[in-house]
């Protein structure tokens, strides 16, 4: 396959590529691991955002992937293996929004909060009563903005903590929301989408 100088300098690479393989696995058997609580201790964060802790399960899910560690998982068992095939859509909701959705939604108590790609409204939907909408937030961000952004007008997704939601806007704004009532607590522009 290959011949002369070209197949010692591949046999030096793949010798030293092993090697180097080899040792790094030995030097990880030799650290000692760390659970997850002490990457991400509880002390320090306030009682109400204990929920965000790797382990957590209060069936909430406040940011994107769930928690700090991003587990994506919920340790819920009321679906399982034995009825997932039983499940029905029970209800839908509409951003009104023909573009791409990456945001995925977030849960905290009896609300759903779903943030929309450009015009980037915040949705708070009231899961005891079929996803009707409890307030709508507008951010109004900057029409221009539409057109620099490099891949679509999408929205990455919201953020639960201390009462509030937090979401980015496509030209360059973060909010902060009343979870419970939609009313802006502060808004300041991080990025000039004019640069």
């Amino acid at each position: 396959m290959f011949k002369g100088e070209t197949r010692r300098v591949v046999s030096v690479f793949l010798w030293y590529g092993c090697a180097a393989f080899f040792f790094s696995v030995v030097a990880l058997m030799g650290c000692k691991s760390r659970a997850l609580t002490e990457v991400a201790p509880s002390q320090g964060y306030p009682s109400e955002n204990n929920f965000m802790q790797p382990g957590a399960e209060e069936g909430q899910w406040p940011m994107a992937a769930k928690d700090y560690a991003n587990t994506r998982f919920s340790g819920l068992d009321q679906i399982n293996g034995s009825n997932v095939a039983n499940l029905k859509v029970s209800w839908t909701f509409s951003t009104g929004v023909d573009r791409g959705q990456e945001a995925a939604p977030i849960v905290f108590g009896d609300t759903m909060y779903v943030v929309t790609p450009y015009p980037n409204h915040l949705y708070a939907l009231d899961l005891k009563s079929n996803g009707a909408i409890k307030w709508e937030y507008d951010p109004a961000p900057e029409a221009a903005s539409q057109g620099v952004a490099c891949c679509d007008v999408v929205n990455r997704g919201a953020a639960f903590a201390n009462g509030k939601v937090f979401i980015n806007t496509l030209d360059g704004n973060t909010c902060a929301v009343d979870a419970a009532t939609g009313k802006e607590i502060w808004k300041t522009k991080l990025g000039d989408i004019n640069q």
